[in-house]
């Protein structure tokens, strides 16, 4: 179920009512609604998949409980939390990745295998990594597991549940526990719905409205050649931009939700391409994956503590496999090498000049502009391989934007760059908001939308809360809504819909 359909609409509104209809009963009877709710949104995709969201749950409770009693017996820990990572893997591993490594091997070897045609269930990644470090917390934490509501609410919490943000127990499983009788607050229905609709905004009527210029790129052949210098910059940017406000909007619209149901997410996106490193654009961008990796992947690897050269492979390692969660294809795996190997150069710049600036001798406004701009042509580049069909697509488009298949050749350019649409104002204008505009973060700060703000290393710098609960500003929402509304017979799936 989308977000932006209709049907949501209906749900929402039916689900809200019946929470805090059901609260007034008890908190465990608002929470055990608000989880039957969450199993029937996954459900509304495809029936049978929510039976490998209920198994995953049950195997993962079982193995929890396990790890906990096992708390005075460290080998029969370390077996059982074994045993309950290497589960999940290889479920994620089965529906995700079979066809690629049947399909690879076929290529390499021409062994001729059967490749079935596997569906991908909605929200996998997410639900998996979730309760993998789930898992891996319980060994310190026995007392995790004792309320089996809670946990299955916190796997399964509709807002979050198909994209993220990839949620924490020690953030959600409080606040759950807090719920009570009597909590419906009109102040954070008031947020939440604000939040929500800025975010719907971000995705019907910015990200939708560039995505005929990026798959006029990615989906069309080109007359003559590859893409010229022009159609292959455009293009890139265009499905840059296009999946910079779908994202955007997914995390805004999640968080808008929970607050809806008095819940704080945590934040995932802060205006990652005013990043001036790329060391920066992974903290601002995913950033609840980013935190994942960095504490169950790359530190349990050995960080930084074992010598530069193992923190540059560990760096590698991290973004290969991020890059390849992401998706079941070895574009994917590209991808995330390009933005190893960025790390790995930020890092080893940062050990040799350390806070320096990159160009000292220019005014500071000029010199953390070329440093974002830098940024953002880098990130510019890694998008291709993310967003392409094939590996010889991607070749084919970075070398158009090498210029080696000329610079704006009439017989190249896809159709939306041939005059119909007025491209070139409209990616300006959407770049600009991206660089410039305050994000939803810096709008209702006071009002502390998300958790996990302290994560971000400038939040203390934003700028200070625009958002007041005032007539005006519900008025504005609404038109906003309406004018949303109007869209949904476009309707189009979030591009981190299914991971």
């Amino acid at each position: 179920m989308l977000f932006n359909t209709y049907a949501f609409l209906a749900f929402l509104v039916i689900v809200l009512a019946g929470f805090f209809l059901a609260l007034r009963f008890g908190s465990v009877h608002g929470r055990v609604f608000l989880l039957v709710a969450s199993l029937f949104f996954y459900s509304f995709w495809k029936f049978e998949h929510l039976f490998i969201l209920l198994a995953s749950l049950a195997f993962n409770f079982l193995c929890g409980t396990s790890i906990a009693a096992a708390r005075d017996r460290p080998r029969a820990q370390s077996l059982l939390l074994a045993a309950g990572v290497a589960g999940n893997l290889l479920l994620l591993a089965y529906y995700k990745y079979t066809m690629l490594l049947l399909g690879t091997a076929n290529s390499i070897w021409n062994l001729g295998l059967s490749v079935p045609e596997i569906i991908l269930p909605i929200g996998i990644s997410f639900f998996t990594f979730q309760q993998i470090a789930f898992l891996v917390d319980t060994r310190t934490n026995p007392d995790l597991y004792r309320n089996p509501i809670d946990f299955c609410l916190f796997v399964t919490f509709f807002p979050h549940l198909i994209a993220g943000p990839l949620v924490h127990h020690r953030e959600m499983m409080p606040q759950f526990a807090r719920l009570a009788a009597g909590a419906f607050r009109w102040s954070n229905l008031s947020i939440g719905l604000s939040i929500f609709v800025l975010g719907l905004a971000k995705k019907v009527l910015l990200a939708d409205s560039v995505a005929p210029y990026a798959d006029g790129l990615f989906n069309s052949g080109f007359a003559g050649g590859g893409p010229d210098l022009v159609a292959a910059w455009a293009g890139t940017l265009a499905y840059a931009l296009q999946i910079y406000f779908d994202f955007s909007a997914y995390s805004d619209m999640a968080v808008g939700l929970a607050r809806m149901f008095n819940i704080r997410l945590p934040a995932n996106f802060y205006s990652p391409y005013k990043s001036r490193s790329i060391i920066e654009f992974w903290r601002r961008w995913h950033i609840t994956l980013s935190r994942f990796l960095r504490q169950y992947l790359y530190i349990p690897l050995g960080g930084s503590r074992r010598g530069p050269v193992r923190r540059y492979l560990n760096l590698m390692i991290v973004m290969l496999l991020g890059g390849l969660w992401h998706g079941a294809n070895w574009t994917f795996a590209l991808w995330g090498g390009l933005h190893g190997l960025y790390l790995m150069i930020n890092h080893g710049w940062r050990a040799v000049r350390g806070d320096r600036p990159l160009l000292p001798r220019l005014p500071s406004w000029l010199g953390t502009g070329t440093q974002t701009l830098i940024t953002f042509i880098a990130v510019l580049i890694a998008w291709v391989p993310f967003r392409a069909n094939s590996l010889e697509q991607a070749l084919e488009i970075l070398s158009g934007m090498a210029g080696l298949n000329g610079i704006a050749s009439l017989d190249r350019l896809p159709r939306w760059l041939d005059g119909d649409l007025p491209w070139a104002p409209h990616l300006a204008a959407l770049l600009a908001i991206a660089w410039f505009a305050p994000n939803t973060i810096e709008i209702f700060r006071r009002w502390r939308p998300v958790v996990n703000m302290e994560d971000i290393a400038d939040f203390r710098r934003a700028v200070r809360a625009r958002w007041r609960p005032t007539v005006a500003w519900s008025l504005a929402t609404a038109a906003l809504f309406v004018l949303c509304l109007l869209q949904y017979t476009k309707v189009s799936p979030f591009l981190y819909f299914q991971f």
